[in-house]
């Protein structure tokens, strides 16, 4: 089941860097990013091998994400937070503010054989 992780922030009086490590099995092969979207309701996906770490850089929104008959939200609302998705979770992205820039890390390469969009 999808889990929100805390990612680990070093803090200083110059600025902060998070770090984003061993989160998902393998290696990251693909990295991509969401941003300049309507605040409208996203098509959801379920990706069958492939991890999903997902990221709100700036701005906010709101993920639904199912496994089996188990539903929960998360709220990403700050950079630190880190959603991470495994095979076979369902997720839809829902309630994007204006400005939201959502990156995506995936331990697998693009395969549209890998995913569905019909739950």
């Amino acid at each position: 089941m999808a889990q929100l992780l805390v990612l680990d922030t070093f803090e200083s009086d110059s600025g902060n860097l998070t770090v984003i490590e061993k989160i998902m099995p393998g290696s990251i092969k693909r990295v991509f990013y969401i941003y300049e979207t309507e605040e409208t309701l996203r098509i959801g996906q379920r990706y069958h091998r492939a991890w999903h770490a997902i990221l709100c850089l700036n701005g906010s929104c709101r993920m639904q994400a199912r496994s089996g008959a188990q539903s929960t939200d998360f709220v990403l609302d700050d950079p630190r937070k880190c959603l991470l998705l495994e095979p076979g979770d369902w997720h839809q992205i829902e309630e994007l503010t204006s400005g939201a820039f959502l990156l995506v890390l995936s331990n697998e390469y693009d395969d549209p054989a890998d995913f569905d969009t019909a739950i």
